[in-house]
């Protein structure tokens, strides 16, 4: 196969480019770099940090004073501590979100690009064991875009193939061949494929950057699933030539394509409250962002120069799973601005179809973002680089927590007489002095906890006006309503199943039961009664324990609604990937680009597929 590809024109003449290995022990400034780091960023910090510690501390004060009628104990406190390390990541999503809103408000923020030179780009595509007419098809559709406007830049598309199936990569050989053939003359398309993939998309991306990277001065990663439009991947490139500061310019993915229940809440969800959320992000951030590893744009000489990733450090070096953290980290230790522009409109992605595949998935994305708690004392790193790889491992590491949580609450039960650690002996030093759990007290915790989980999404649907998306797209006032109340509703009864599938995947890394990354299956896998019931045992029987204490009065009634979600998980998770045919959750383009670009997209794979002779079912 390797020498077909090179008696094919498939390939342009290489053009080296030295990419160094970091080293996370060592200082590193990159020469080239001009460090004009933005100072603004810390009011914009402090404004988010500030009211999330407020309101943890109001907490502690309050329940610790439930706490100290007996004495606080070691146990106690260490309950103290998980509840308020839970409430301040609760309390700073929502001051994020308020900072987004603000900023909206406000809205200048923009740069001018209209001096802007010309740069050549190259559009890199990773792909691995993927479907052929799907990713050559998003492919397609991009580079169409782009020729049909005028030519500022210079694009190229390569596709990095490190699909090991003979099958499949005698497929993409072929797709490739018949891209080229339908598209206007102008668009370069290239094709590589490595016989082991090493190192998996480090690997990838390296390979390219080493062979080819000194022909072009910017580098746009795409994932399998990406699809941009023209003037998403133009804005980029834009942002790019106008800032020659700028080492990494990330744009803000919207789910595009969902059609089960998960997918569409997962979609609604990230289309009306993500605006506010990720314009607060940006603003906390500055010029110190994240990368999330497809659809953005690189400096590839800065690139290379800064962000050539070594193994983990240890008597065993492991591969960085999730290296774009880290790769972000690295750029701006060596004084290349990283930027996130989340105005950009039309810069797509897609969602796992059922609540099986989203969990696999977050199993992978656990594993990589736990093994960054080991670089948080990488020399020189900046410190929001730091909390960018310290907020991803938190992120997991609170469902464990939220569930040692729910098991102690359960324990306490509704009053002292019907506490089940009542056959604690009074004499044990050790026996927990708890609380009274009163009515009142179990229905405060309750509706401050919901009302900062909910609150981020009312300001992100107050947030919609602010981005040019009208309720016009929701199908009116009236379906957006309901749309909003159908997506929280689901969102809570998903929530506690997420909570101990998230737990678990903590407990697989740390283990060392999760062994890597595998295809994700895109268009969501077929799952029976019995598979479904396996995957889901524990949360099953650990809903069935609560409400069975429940019904003994052993357990408090307010922890009823979790006890059915998760003592019917098995349902509901075939119920997530079901299609949805209802008029709510109305995507919000549907009659926007959203919807014209994956019509298009859609054209386009169909074409692919029918000259490959392929006709997967979507």
């Amino acid at each position: 196969m390797d020498g077909l590809i090179r008696d094919l024109p498939l390939l342009p003449p290489e053009q080296p480019l030295p990419m160094p290995r970091q080293d996370f022990r060592a200082a590193y400034r990159d020469a080239a770099a001009p460090d004009a780091t933005e100072r603004r960023a810390w009011r914009w910090r402090m404004a988010a940090l500030g009211p999330a510690v407020v309101a943890t501390v109001t907490l502690w004060s309050v329940i610790h004073g439930w706490f100290d009628e007996g004495g606080i104990s070691w146990t106690e406190g260490l309950l103290l501590a998980l509840i308020c390390f839970n409430f301040f990541w609760i309390s700073f999503t929502l001051t994020t979100v308020l900072a987004g809103f603000t900023s909206l408000a406000a809205r200048p923020v923009e740069r001018g690009a209209a001096r802007a030179h010309g740069l050549d780009v190259a559009l890199l595509m990773p792909i691995y064991n993927e479907d052929t007419g799907f990713v050559l098809g998003n492919a397609r559709t991009m580079l169409e875009a782009l020729h049909a406007r005028p030519r500022k830049h210079r694009y190229s598309l390569f596709v990095l193939s490190d699909t090991q199936d003979p099958a499949l990569a005698e497929a993409e050989l072929r797709g490739v061949a018949a891209l080229r053939a339908d598209l206007p003359p102008g668009c370069a398309v290239y094709y590589r494929r490595r016989l082991r993939n090493t190192e998996r998309k480090v690997g990838n991306i390296a390979d390219w950057v080493t062979r080819w990277g000194g022909g072009w001065e910017a580098m746009l990663v795409l994932d399998a699933d990406s699809l941009m439009t023209g003037e998403a991947i133009d804005a980029l490139a834009n942002a790019m030539a106008s800032d020659p500061g700028a080492g990494l310019i990330q744009s803000f993915p919207q789910v595009l394509g969902a059609k089960s229940v998960f997918g569409r809440m997962q979609q609604f969800g990230n289309r009306v409250y993500g605006a506010a959320l990720a314009e607060g992000v940006a603003r906390i951030s500055g010029t110190e962002g994240n990368y999330w590893g497809h659809n953005a744009i690189l400096r590839t000489a800065a690139f290379a120069a800064s962000a050539g990733l070594p193994r983990l450090p240890g008597k065993r070096a492991k591969l960085i799973m999730s290296h774009d953290f880290v790769e972000a980290g690295l750029l701006a230790r060596a004084g290349w601005r990283v930027r996130f522009l989340p105005r950009i409109p039309g810069s797509f992605e897609e969602t796992p179809a059922t609540l099986i595949d989203h969990v696999l998935r977050d199993r992978r994305w656990c594993q990589g973002n736990l093994q960054h708690l080991r670089l948080l004392a990488a020399r020189d790193f900046r410190t929001m680089s730091r909390f960018h790889m310290f907020h991803g491992a938190v992120g997991y590491l609170l469902s464990p927590i939220w569930f040692a949580l729910l098991v102690t609450w359960a324990l306490i039960g509704p009053s002292e007489e019907a506490s089940v650690l009542t056959y604690f002996s009074e004499d044990n030093p050790l026996r927990p002095n708890w609380p009274e759990m009163t009515e009142g007290r179990h229905v405060l915790i309750i509706l401050v906890m919901y009302a900062m989980l909910l609150a981020p999404k009312l300001v992100g649907a107050a947030v919609l006006p602010l981005t040019g998306q009208g309720m016009r797209r929701f199908g009116g006032a009236g379906r957006f309503a309901l749309s909003m109340l159908v997506e929280i509703i689901l969102a809570i009864i998903y929530a506690p199943i997420l909570m101990v599938q998230q737990g678990l995947a903590v407990m697989r890394a740390l283990l060392g039961l999760q062994k890597g990354w595998v295809p994700q299956t895109r268009a969501g896998g077929r799952y029976g009664w019995r598979v479904t019931l396996q995957f889901h045992i524990l949360e099953t029987l650990s809903g069935f324990l609560l409400v069975a204490g429940i019904a003994v009065g052993m357990v408090s009634v307010w922890l009823l609604p979790i006890g059915l979600s998760l003592g019917f998980a098995v349902p509901l998770s075939r119920l997530s990937g079901m299609v949805w045919r209802r008029g709510a959750l109305l995507d919000t383009d549907m009659t926007g680009q959203g919807a014209v670009i994956e019509a298009e997209a859609q054209l386009a794979r169909a074409s692919l597929r029918q000259a490959l002779n392929v006709h997967p079912a979507e």
